[in-house]
């Protein structure tokens, strides 16, 4: 009973897929496919708090790259770049929340390019984690390149690149 329904396409999911309402309807995922790998993303980054970053996205890569192989046949790409802001945001906010204090703050964003007026006002504006790892000055600090550097992969761009090659 839990399992079986009778719905519109659009409103039911089969193997983690689901259809767009459109008149040509489009492949794109079930919301409860998308919400497990959230919450699997959370309990990764949950253990980061206190490693260094690179071990945080090690552990994270295998997890993108296996979701991004099943979920290839995926037509729409909206929610697939939504999830990648989304981690890259939630590391921005690991990050945020593992350098504490003002003065490592402002020194850090001063190392990663900010001006100095920037950097200082940035460190010590006391919003939380997650509002600062929104903000302009942390994403012109910690750019999408820079975590492609550390290894991240985008689960867009893997997509893509699946099925371009298939």
């Amino acid at each position: 009973r839990d399992k079986s329904a009778v719905g519109r396409p659009w409103n039911r999911g089969y193997l983690g897929y689901t259809l767009t309402r459109h008149k040509l309807p489009k492949l794109t995922l079930a919301k409860a496919s998308l919400q497990r790998l959230m919450q699997r993303v959370r309990e990764i980054l949950k253990r980061g708090r206190g490693r260094n970053i690179r071990r945080v996205i090690e552990e994270l890569i295998p997890v993108l790259r296996g979701w991004a192989n099943y979920f290839s046949l995926v037509d729409v790409k909206r929610p697939l770049e939504a999830l990648d802001q989304w981690i890259r945001r939630r590391l921005r906010c690991v990050i945020w929340r593992q350098w504490k204090r003002p003065r490592t703050r402002r020194r850090k964003l001063l190392a990663l390019g900010l001006d100095d007026q920037r950097a200082w006002k940035s460190a010590g504006n006391g919003r939380g984690a997650w509002w600062n790892a929104g903000a302009s000055h942390m994403n012109q600090a910690l750019p999408r390149k820079w975590f492609d550097g550390l290894g991240l992969i985008s689960v867009l761009d893997t997509v893509r690149r699946l099925t371009r090659s298939s």
